[in-house]
């Protein structure tokens, strides 16, 4: 099974901007996405269109179970 850490912030301008991570730590915590987000917020790391990360909106781990067939 793959997981996915999907980071999503507000922008400058109200938009969003999503941040994919592939296997992310089985251990990881709320504590550890909050501090890692704000720090892409405070040092202005990623932007978008819409302007740069402003304000965490959410954070999520997505587990995808593959099944080869062939």
């Amino acid at each position: 099974m793959s997981s996915t850490l999907e980071m999503t912030f507000i922008t400058e301008l109200g938009g969003r901007l999503k941040i994919s991570l592939p296997d992310p730590r089985q251990d990881i915590t709320e504590e550890d996405v909050e501090t890692a987000m704000n720090t892409i917020i405070e040092k202005n790391i990623f932007s978008a269109t819409t302007g740069n990360a402003a304000a965490i909106y959410s954070a999520r781990v997505v587990n995808k179970e593959i099944e080869e067939i062939i």
